[in-house]
């Protein structure tokens, strides 16, 4: 499995997190054409080298126009909504950019609607959210880990005037998620400087497991900030794979709660944010409780990272009064996407291997209905060729890389 481990020694920001993955082999233009789809102007995306301190890497720098204005979390979620971009890659700036909401609504303590965005509302935060997201499908990247950001010290200015750092909106999205944060400055002199920004704060507790995998690196990339430090003033991110994942045993979570007094049509947006939120998977079981009451069980499998902010999601979202959780222990198949070019258009295919094999294929549902309506043909047959094209690969060794072959 690849996955992305981000090294915050100097914090973290939106332009630094994407400017680390340019470093790590990001391809610029495959960038520029993802943002493309976005209805967003006024803007220009340059790559700039950098060397501070003995240390080269990236500065990705968002030029913006005119349009520099604040936007709100209505006028931003509909700007992602009706982008052309890929559905995982729109579901993860939404969950980021949804997160940052909450997160300014309980510090103005307004309603989440209501919120508007000031420092993160404009087109450069967009372009660094967005980008982000884009950039770690365009790496192939499975899963995202962190290690504890450093957050800075003293005081910032704002729309509100001086606030202290954290940032009161870094400070509440660290909470939600049960940070881990690194300790003082790695200066011998003491900086007032916001190392961590609630842009980066959004995007590390959003997508990432704050813990250290055991992996094999194949690229590090540094993406640096606008400002000079006595340090260098960057984030590292590692691109690597986790060895063999086919046997070994994680260490999960496993929450739950009975409700018996919840209306049946908050269950769907409950599991949205809770899968937004970081769950591995969730599901419903009907159960029956004490005096034959009908109830319903909810259940949800994740990383012991995303504990809290799934606890928040469980108590706020639903008529639950406490949460149960337990320590669970998965064995898993080996995953991969691969493309079968079918000759309607191309359909992603997930392979499982188990045993250095490969034991099953599956279209993905979503390209086959997309490709069934774009050619105006039925989707059983986009499905059907999509997979037996996968089929053809079951029981050869089970790869990392490759492509399907066009079927007959």
């Amino acid at each position: 499995m690849r996955i992305a481990f981000f090294d915050p020694f100097s914090g973290a920001s939106g332009d630094m997190i994407l400017g680390a993955l340019l470093d790590a082999g990001l391809p610029l233009p495959a960038l520029r054409a993802e943002l493309g789809k976005l209805d967003l102007a006024g803007y220009d995306l340059r790559v700039e080298s950098v060397e501070r301190h003995g240390l080269r890497g990236t500065r990705a720098v968002v030029a913006v126009g005119e349009d520099g204005a604040s936007r709100d979390w209505a006028a931003i979620r509909s700007l992602l909504q009706a982008s052309a971009l890929d559905a995982p890659v729109r579901e993860a700036a939404l969950a980021v950019f949804g997160r940052l909401a909450e997160a300014e609504a309980h510090v103005h303590g307004v309603d989440v609607e209501a919120v508007h965005f000031h420092e993160v509302g404009g087109v450069d935060a967009i372009v660094d959210i967005a980008g982000a997201c884009i950039g770690l499908a365009l790496l192939g990247v499975e899963r995202v880990y962190s290690g504890p950001p450093r957050l800075g010290t003293g005081f910032v200015d704002s729309q509100h005037g001086l606030i202290p750092v954290p940032a009161p909106a870094t400070a509440e999205l660290l909470a939600r998620a049960g940070t881990p944060t690194a300790g003082p400055d790695p200066g011998a002199e003491r900086v007032e400087a916001e190392l961590l920004t609630p842009t980066g704060a959004a995007l590390l507790t959003t997508l990432a497991e704050f813990r250290r995998p055991d992996f094999a690196p194949s690229a590090v990339g540094y993406g640096f900030g606008s400002r000079q430090l006595p340090w260098p003033n960057a984030l590292r991110v590692w691109i690597g794979a986790v060895a063999d994942e086919a046997t070994e045993g994680d260490g999960d979570l496993l929450l739950e709660t009975n409700l018996d007094d919840m209306n049946p049509q908050f269950y769907e947006p409950l599991l949205e944010r809770l899968f937004a939120a970081g769950a591995h998977d969730a599901w419903l079981t009907p159960i029956a409780m004490k005096k034959g009451r009908p109830a319903t069980l909810v259940s949800v499998l994740a990383a012991a990272a995303r504990r809290g902010a799934l606890e928040d999601v469980l108590i706020e979202h639903s008529t639950t009064l406490g949460v149960r959780a337990s320590r669970v222990d998965r064995v898993k198949a080996a995953r991969r996407e691969e493309t079968a070019v079918t000759r309607w258009g191309d359909v992603r295919v997930k392979l499982r291997g188990w045993n250095g094999r490969v034991i099953d294929a599956a279209p993905e549902y979503d390209d086959c209905l997309a490709v069934a309506r774009a050619q105006n043909v039925p989707i059983r047959e986009v499905w059907n060729e999509a997979h037996r094209i996968g089929e053809t690969y079951v029981g050869r060794r089970f790869s990392a890389e490759g492509t399907l072959a066009r079927g007959a």
